[in-house]
C-alpha cells in the first residue's frame, strides 16, 4: 500500500487553512464506514431485496424442477446482491476515508467529498440547533440546523446530511462512533463560546462624541 497521502497539501489535517490564535482543536472523526453503509447507503435493505428475489425464484421453480436445478436457478440472484453488497461496502470505505469531522472551541468544519473535496465551515453562531440520532451500537449522527439563508445542496453533502431532510438540508456528522459524548462536547463548546461577550471595535471619537 501506498503511504501517499492525497490531502498532505492540508496546513492541519481536515482544515483548509491554519487555526486562527485562541482557537484550539477539541475533536475530530470520520463516519463509522460499516454504519454508514447500513444507514445511508441500505446495505441491509439491498441484501434484503436480492434474498427475496433468490427465494421467490427457488419457490416458482422448485415444483417443476429437480432440486440441484432450482437451486442453481437462485445463484445468480445471491451473486448479484454479494456484488452489489460489496459496490456498497467500498463506496462507504471511500467515503469514510476521505472524510474528516472537526470541532473546535469555535466552530463545525466537515470536510467531505471523495471525487470533488468541499470544506463545510459552520462557525457555533451560524448554528441554530443541534440534533443527535443515536443507534444501538452506538453510532449516531449529529444533525446541525444552521441559521444561514444560503441554501446548501442536498447532494453535495450526501451522504453527510440528515436523511430526508431537503429544505433546508442539514450538514451532519454521520455515522460517527461514541456519538453521545460528541454530542455533549459540542454542546458544551458551543455554550463555552456563545456565553462570551461580543465586543465591537469602535472609534474612539465616535465614542466621546455621543457623550
Amino acid at each position: 500500500m501506498s503511504d501517499h497521502d492525497d490531502f498532505a497539501f492540508e496546513p492541519i489535517k481536515g482544515l483548509p487553512e491554519r487555526l486562527p490564535a485562541g482557537e484550539e482543536i477539541l475533536w475530530q472523526g470520520k463516519p463509522n464506514w460499516m454504519a454508514l453503509a447500513r444507514e445511508s447507503l441500505l446495505l441491509n435493505w439491498v441484501i434484503g431485496y436480492f434474498l427475496l428475489l433468490a427465494l421467490w425464484r427457488f419457490g416458482v421453480t422448485y415444483d417443476t424442477l429437480p432440486l440441484d436445478r432450482a437451486i442453481n436457478g437462485t445463484v445468480p440472484f445471491l451473486v448479484l446482491g454479494l456484488l452489489a453488497a460489496g459496490l456498497i461496502m467500498l463506496i462507504a470505505w471511500i467515503q469514510a476515508r476521505v472524510t474528516v469531522y472537526t470541532i473546535t472551541n469555535a466552530r463545525v468544519v466537515l470536510r467531505i467529498g471523495a471525487a470533488l473535496t468541499l470544506s463545510l465551515n459552520l462557525p457555533f453562531t451560524k448554528i441554530e440547533a443541534a440534533s443527535l440520532d443515536q443507534r444501538k451500537r452506538g453510532t449516531g449522527t449529529i444533525a446541525l440546523q444552521t441559521t444561514d439563508k444560503t441554501k446548501i445542496s442536498y447532494l453535495v453533502l450526501w451522504p453527510h446530511m440528515r436523511p430526508w431532510k431537503m429544505n433546508p438540508a442539514q450538514p451532519a456528522l454521520r455515522c460517527i462512533d461514541d456519538a453521545q459524548s460528541v454530542a455533549r462536547l459540542l454542546a458544551d463548546a458551543a455554550d463555552a463560546r456563545l456565553s462570551q461577550p461580543q465586543i465591537e471595535r469602535q472609534p474612539l471619537g465616535d465614542a466621546v462624541a455621543a457623550e
